[in-house]
């Protein structure tokens, strides 16, 4: 197992590119999360504000 870990001498280089790839793709889910809700939010708001405001007949 020690040797799989060493990578063949490479392990410190190849693990933290595995850790920085991992945090990159969380941090993509979680920003994209972030993203949808705000711009469901907005959309719901902005949903919410055309049922409210009157309508002009049209002529």
């Amino acid at each position: 197992m020690e040797h799989f870990l060493a990578m063949g001498g490479y392990g410190r280089f190849v693990w933290p590119s595995y850790a920085l790839a991992l945090a990159v793709f969380a941090w993509n889910i979680v920003a994209a999360r972030r993203s949808f809700t705000s711009a469901r939010e907005r959309a719901l708001r902005t949903a919410a504000a055309n049922r409210a405001a009157p309508t002009e007949p049209k002529t």
